[in-house]
């Protein structure tokens, strides 16, 4: 699905949202509570492996449909029968089964509707009044009437007898009805053109409920904002409609040459060898078509989890050839009405469509369908399986993106198949992460806008909103856009780009894909798998971005010359503050032009809340800046700079000066202290000897041993204090 936030709502939404963040106390880093042990509550199963990949004995159910659906135009209805054919592939016996009625979130006392507030909302009918949700006729098993319970948008079917495990099938038959709203949750609807109607139609037959080996039945009510969670089988489906609409669907057309002219199958045919847009139905031969009566299409998908198709006398038809990676072929088809049509618009959406799809499919996983179209009706933008709704205003751009997007929904999750109604940024922020990379492969980067990631951060880590685990039910609806699209997107860019790498993260991420297609993934199933093919611990990644809101706050705390003059080189102390750390990118300017960057890994915060590193070096410093090529959504970017123009003159030192061996009357020990390669080195009786660091006052510190040595002026004695005592040493 598509959300989108206008430009100047983002631009308002970081400035405000980057006060606020500043402005309120945040919690200290911890590296025990980052790093901890234990992340995992559980280890491998036999279904799930602790690698990430399914376990020996995964197992999931199937679902097959024979769909058989009439459109009544003039009424808005669908009347249709949906024979299941369900396999219990568990190895659990099943004494009931579960499916989903998502149609009656149309229903007057839905569930649903019950949610929507009185400032309105994108889910639901946008308060159409009618009489909304599935009228079931029969509901048979096996062909015998059997007991069932709706409750809300599940209907339960009690068995007479229990489905057996590892293979039991059931076979279930259901005839219903339904009025289709016109606007459908942003998901389906009817849009009116100059040409006749336009009906986009989903969520329109009773599918089954998952069962896995996580929850058991999966059986969340259907309220609109989350979305779904389906097995996978073959569908085949008759669709009849009037004899002057025009048909298309997920999957591959079966009848041809019943439902098309000779003329407009060798246009088809000319398309499947085009890489060129080739026109099917053109703007001239709209109304032409005045058969009376109706006309029956047929279609079927393979290895699909749902079924979407669109139905109008109005549609503009164009196709082009898409080249897979295998060599195999597919098929980019548009559908618009005439309203849509222009060079910057709908003229240009099979050419959006195949790039798209050829793209996705040499980055992650081939394409598996013989099609992919993109039809224009009132949806912002929503995805099925081999077909997309986009709102048939979009252009350019904006209609670059919305194919885009939802094309880029048939890898997540469509493919890869997780369950959207509880973790929507697993296909959400999956797809928004992958829309960055081909937006900026597209047409030598036509539509591509590089984001500044450390712009963002205080709106993408506002306090305002929940953690990204948090499921889309169970979050305020304006909390969506962020929690599910772009902070997820952003995070799976951040560990591509500044922890992992892309060759590291493609490769992991890559394999995902592979393991779970056509599967049932969990969050948990990613976060292994992520760190099992890279060989990297994330688990701080995970804990901090995706399970708590933490906020990413590094600094430079200090940088001074070695002994006060540049020419000894420099040192540079930076520091974690918020509760997530990153590795850190420093980059120091020099006054003569030159620069020099220095990478720190995670591991440096794994045991120190900021580290001290030196650069060699014998020429003045300029600047000193954290994430130089904003990557990094830090929520204080005051402390992330360092300019020679602000700091404080720095005390120059003789360190030969300090050299000799100490003693005390109160320890019967002696020190000496040595100068090598710019530093002071000290030796304590019996001891090794250790490095110091001048603080300045001709004192000089052991931060880890929390020891301090403050010299006299005359540099015959210094002071020794630790833990709040202290002891003189003399020169001998």
């Amino acid at each position: 699905m598509n959300f989108k936030i206008p430009t100047l709502v983002s631009a308002l939404a970081v400035m405000f949202f980057s006060q606020s963040a500043l402005a309120q106390e945040a919690p200290k880093y911890s590296y025990v509570e980052a790093f901890k042990p234990f992340f995992y509550t559980q280890t491998g199963t036999s279904t799930r492996s602790a690698s990430g990949q399914p376990g020996h004995a995964y197992w999931q159910n199937s679902a097959s449909y024979n769909l058989d659906v009439s459109l009544n135009e003039a009424k808005n209805e669908l009347t249709g029968t949906a024979e299941i054919t369900y396999t219990n592939n568990s190895p659990d016996k099943l004494g009931f089964l579960w499916l989903q009625l998502d149609q009656n979130l149309f229903a007057k006392d839905s569930r649903g509707n019950a949610v929507v507030p009185t400032s309105g909302s994108r889910n639901g009918a946008h308060g159409e009044e009618f009489d909304g949700g599935y009228k079931i006729k029969s509901v048979k098993l096996d062909g015998k009437d059997v007991k069932y319970t709706i409750t809300d948008t599940r209907m339960q079917i009690d068995l007479p007898a229990e489905l057996k495990a590892m293979g039991g099938v059931a076979k279930i038959k259901i005839e219903y009805s339904f009025l289709s709203p016109k606007y459908g949750s942003d998901r389906m609807g009817i849009q009116d053109t100059k040409n006749g109607k336009i009906f986009t139609i989903a969520q329109w037959y009773p599918r089954m409920c998952v069962y896995d080996d996580v929850m058991g039945w999966n059986t969340l009510p259907y309220l609109g904002a989350s979305e779904f969670y389906l097995e996978y089988g073959d569908i085949t489906a008759n669709i009849t409609v009037p004899a002057n609409h025009y048909v298309v669907a997920s999957g591959e057309l079966l009848n041809s040459k019943e439902v098309y002219s000779k003329e407009e199958i060798s246009r088809w045919d000319q398309a499947k060898n085009s890489d060129k847009t080739v026109m099917i139905r053109s703007e001239s031969e709209l109304g032409k078509n005045n058969s009376t009566g109706t006309k029956t299409w047929k279609f079927k998908i393979n290895q699909a989890r749902d079924f979407a198709w669109a139905s109008s006398p109005a549609f503009i038809l164009d196709a082009a050839k898409i080249n897979l990676p295998s060599g195999k072929k597919s098929l980019a088809i548009s559908a618009y009405p005439v309203e849509s049509v222009g060079k910057e618009a709908w003229s240009r959406s099979t050419e959006y469509t195949k790039a798209a799809i050829e793209h996705y499919s040499a980055k992650w996983y081939e394409y598996t369908y013989p099609a992919a179209t993109n039809v224009a009706g009132n949806e912002g933008g929503m995805e099925y399986p081999g077909i997309v709704f986009c709102h048939m205003d979009s252009k350019g751009g904006d209609l670059w993106g919305v194919t885009d997007h939802e094309f880029g929904h048939n890898w997540f999750p469509m493919i890869v198949g997780s369950n959207e109604r509880l973790f929507a940024w697993m296909d959400e922020g999956f797809n928004t992460f992958i829309n960055e990379l081909s937006t900026e492969a597209f047409n030598k980067g036509e539509y591509f806008q590089k984001k500044n990631i450390a712009q963002m951060s205080g709106y993408i880590m506002s306090d305002g909103f929940e953690p990204i685990m948090v499921g889309p039910d169970n979050m305020k609806e304006n909390s969506i856009g962020a929690l599910a699209y772009f902070k997820p997107g952003m995070g799976l860019q951040i560990l591509r780009e500044s922890i992992l790498g892309p060759e590291k993260f493609d490769k992991a991420f890559r394999t995902y894909v592979e393991r779970w297609a056509f599967k049932h993934p969990t969050p948990w199933d990613f976060f292994h798998t992520m760190e099992n093919v890279s060989g990297e611990e994330l688990n701080w990644f995970w804990r901090g971005w995706f399970i708590n809101k933490w906020k990413i706050d590094q600094g430079i705390k200090n940088v001074k010359y070695i002994n006060g003059d540049f020419k000894n080189g420099a040192q540079i102390t930076v520091e974690n503050i918020g509760q997530l750390p990153m590795p850190t990118n420093v980059q120091v300017k020099f006054k003569d032009g030159t620069q020099q960057m220095v990478k720190l890994p995670i591991e440096v915060w794994k045991r120190n809340t900021e580290w001290t590193f030196r650069i060699n070096s014998t020429k003045e410093i300029d600047q000193v800046k954290l994430d130089p090529n904003s990557e990094i959504p830090d929520i204080d970017s005051k402390n992330n700079t360092w300019s020679s123009a602000n700091a404080k003159p720095m005390e120059k030192v003789n360190l030969k000066e300090f050299t000799g061996t100490f003693g005390s009357k109160d320890l019967p020990m002696k020190i000496v202290f040595t100068e090598k390669n710019n530093q002071l080195f000290a030796q304590a009786t019996g001891q090794p000897e250790f490095p110091l660091e001048y603080t300045g006052n001709n004192t000089f510190s052991l931060e880890m041993a929390q020891i301090s040595l403050t010299f006299s002026q005359d540099k015959k004695s210094f002071t020794f204090k630790r833990g709040g005592k202290e002891f003189k040493f003399n020169k001998e």
